[in-house]
């Protein structure tokens, strides 16, 4: 039997204080706050890995280690039908599907491995690098991993037990980065990445089987079977194409400029993604389950807890954004050196991108939650449409600058739109979220304006650019967009603290032996 504990209340049950929704705010809170503290350690990690390795590494090597991630990325996000999804959204009790979902994934994930492996060679060579044969072989297999623990996974999210996952992911990664770094130093190239990933999944798979506490057991109910292919396979498709959005500039920037202007690219992309992966990752482990648990009551909770969401996500991102855009020679610089300088242009115009997929992976965590899987194709399958021939025009008319342009163009006309629509459409209230976005999005032209102004009056330096120009713009954002009664009552607990430290203190009891325990 599958253990109980934790595990998401059944529909119509009342907390006493807030009721059902109050409940699943206070579940989804204590995961997202795991969620993020596991994330923030993990590319601080990350973080510090990237700046030995570019030390180690050549941009080629990097360049080649984008290709294996595009094929592996693409796998991983149709790796499991949609079982994760699936389990996380079911209405009913997980022992009902969990022997039937757990065939579905492994069956899934290794007929994709299977099929990866042949075209390994093809889908180098169309991204204009046969050497990566090998590194994508090696680093696909850890979605076999990923397709093996789907169930334990989604059990974990399904409950809100973040922390649980949290703690595997960092033991994982605690064994990827020694792995990648030694194999760095001994002269493995961009396989060092690869055997350094697929380490860290196998070491995080067995945890998140351990902790999970699910029984371990294997069936086939075709009824539950089509139940979750019904729900899972739209979103399967629709994560599919997102792999793409997400992947093919790798592969069309690699084919048509070469492996080390797609290294810069690469650089400048990763960069870009430390916000989405750090907040949008740790958002996304309890979106699905928390928007999930609203759409069991109502439309209406669910609209109102859209509208708290997305105006709060846009104003811890677009501040961000906003400084990585304008400071982006200095970012790069200080971070990873001059030889990286072709790398800041391209974070410019990524900055914007960033801001859209955040918005549109939230979005498409909604639709899910809801039911409305087949409206994520559309919204994926619209964005993609027009983002390929755009990056191929942007790359042949000015390099990673025209394809980063691209990028950024097709993310602000089409998917922001796309994005509206299909919420609006599934029956989110739209309307107030518009009006709730203003403040934040003057907020965000007001430190654009103040970041470039105090960026040409200072020093060429970077870290005194970043503080001076950087910190400016940030606190000209924070000061018209968050209420006065917030910073208010910020204020006054910094000066609590403060005050609280030239206070005597008074000796207390010496604490109990049950208190220590």
């Amino acid at each position: 039997m599958e253990d109980g504990q934790g595990a998401a209340p059944a529909t119509g049950a009342t907390a006493p204080d807030g009721g059902r929704a109050g409940e699943i705010g206070r579940q989804a809170g204590r995961g997202l706050r795991w969620s993020v503290l596991g994330n923030l350690v993990m590319k601080a990690g990350s973080f510090v890995m990237s700046l030995v390795l570019a030390r180690l590494l050549v941009p080629e090597d990097f360049g080649v280690y984008a290709i294996a991630l595009a094929a592996s990325q693409f796998v991983l996000y149709v790796n499991d039908a949609g079982v994760i999804a699936a389990v996380v959204q079911w209405r009913g009790r997980l022992e009902e599907i969990a022997p039937t979902a757990t065939v579905v994934a492994i069956a899934s994930s290794a007929a994709l491995y299977g099929v990866f492996w042949v075209v390994a060679p093809y889908f180098a060579e169309m991204s204009g690098n046969e050497g990566a044969t090998g590194v994508i072989r090696v680093l696909s297999a850890t979605n076999l991993v990923y397709g093996l623990t789907a169930v334990r996974s989604a059990a974990l999210m399904r409950r809100f037990q973040q922390d649980r996952l949290t703690r595997a992911n960092l033991v994982g990664f605690c064994v990827n980065a020694p792995v990648t770094i030694g194999l760095a130093a001994a002269g493995a190239g961009a396989y060092s990445f690869a055997w350094g990933q697929l380490a860290g999944a196998a070491v995080t798979g067995v945890l998140v089987v351990l902790f999970a506490r699910v029984r371990i057991s294997a069936g086939l109910d075709r009824a539950v079977a089509g139940r979750l292919l019904v729900f899972g396979l739209p979103l399967c498709v629709s994560l599919g194409i997102e792999g793409v959005l997400l992947n093919a500039d790798s592969v069309i920037v690699g084919d048509t400029l070469g492996a080390a202007p797609l290294g810069f690219y690469l650089l400048a992309f990763n960069i870009s993604s430390w916000v989405p992966g750090l907040v949008g990752t740790a958002i996304r482990y309890v979106a699905l389950p928390g928007f999930s648990r609203l759409a069991e009551e109502d439309r209406e909770s669910l609209s109102r807890g859209v509208g708290r969401v997305v105006p709060l996500l846009v104003s811890v991102v677009l501040p961000i954004a906003v400084v990585l855009g304008t400071l982006a020679p200095s970012v790069v610089a200080l971070l990873y050196g001059e030889r990286w300088a072709p790398a800041a242009e391209v974070l410019r115009f990524l900055a914007i991108l960033m801001v859209v997929r955040m918005l549109a992976a939230l979005a498409v965590d909604i639709l899910a939650a809801m039911g409305e899987t087949r409206s994520t194709v559309w919204l994926n399958l619209g964005w993609a449409v027009a983002l390929v021939p755009a990056l191929m025009t942007g790359a042949r008319v000015d390099g990673i600058r025209g394809a980063a342009i691209a990028h950024a163009a097709v993310a602000l006309l089409v998917a922001l739109p796309l994005t509206a629509l299909a919420l609006h459409r599934a029956g989110v209230a739209v309307a107030p979220l518009a009006s709730a976005l203003v403040r934040p999005l003057l907020g965000g032209a007001l430190a654009a304006a103040v970041t470039t102004a105090l960026a040409h009056v200072t020093p060429d330096i970077p870290f005194v650019r970043l503080c001076v120009a950087g910190g400016a713009g940030t606190l000209a954002f924070v000061l018209l967009v968050v209420p006065r009664a917030e910073l208010g009552r910020l204020a006054g607990r910094v000066a609590g603290s403060l005050t609280a430290g030239t206070r005597p203190v008074t000796p207390g009891p010496e604490p109990t032996e049950e208190e220590n325990r």
